[in-house]
């Protein structure tokens, strides 16, 4: 971690640089394109901390697609899950019938996961697919990941690309990770 003396702020230590994740988003878009290229797709990028990954994906998949958002916190403004997943925000269409992929920053625990699979598999839909920038896949409590992952990582808690600690980092074009 490094502190500007100047400003006295906290610079994240990168994990993931951003032509990587750049990289990687090319590679996930061009596997769910091939994988949707005779249906519909409806996207459902989850707020606040997919909203970058979901601007860069839904932008290079070549299928036709609507584009939904919920918000759901697991976390408020600590760095460890509270365990209690609760939707802020609903998607605001029917998705019976329809090929949906939710599109999420991390899978942590897989409890914001699960519920999200259990939530909008009650709304009906033909499928139901993940596509997961990060994965902490030594952490989950025997819930299942994501059908797509960008990268896994190690179990610390990281910023960057949409995800935060307390509303700051959002911005950075990296993955990065405090020091403890």
């Amino acid at each position: 971690m490094t502190v500007h003396r100047r400003a006295n702020v906290v610079v994240p230590d990168v994990l993931i640089p951003a032509e990587a994740i750049q990289a990687r988003i090319d590679e996930l878009a061009a596997m769910i394109s091939h994988d949707y290229r005779d249906r519909a797709l409806v996207a459902v990028g989850i707020l606040k901390g997919a909203f970058m990954f979901t601007a860069d994906l839904v932008r290079r998949i070549s299928v036709p697609m609507e584009l939904r958002f919920m918000t759901v916190e697991s976390y408020g403004d600590d760095t460890r899950s509270s365990g209690e997943v609760r939707i802020v925000q609903d998607i605001d269409a029917s998705i019976a019938g329809k090929h949906v992929m939710i599109i999420e920053d991390i899978v942590d625990t897989g409890r914001t996961l699960a519920f999200l699979r259990a939530h909008l598999n009650s709304c009906g839909p033909a499928s139901l697919a993940v596509c997961a920038l990060l994965d902490k896949v030594e952490c989950h409590e025997g819930l299942a990941g994501a059908d797509y992952t960008g990268f896994a990582v190690p179990n610390r808690f990281v910023v960057g690309y949409g995800l935060d600690k307390a509303g700051v980092f959002r911005n950075l074009d990296y993955i990065g990770v405090l020091s403890e």
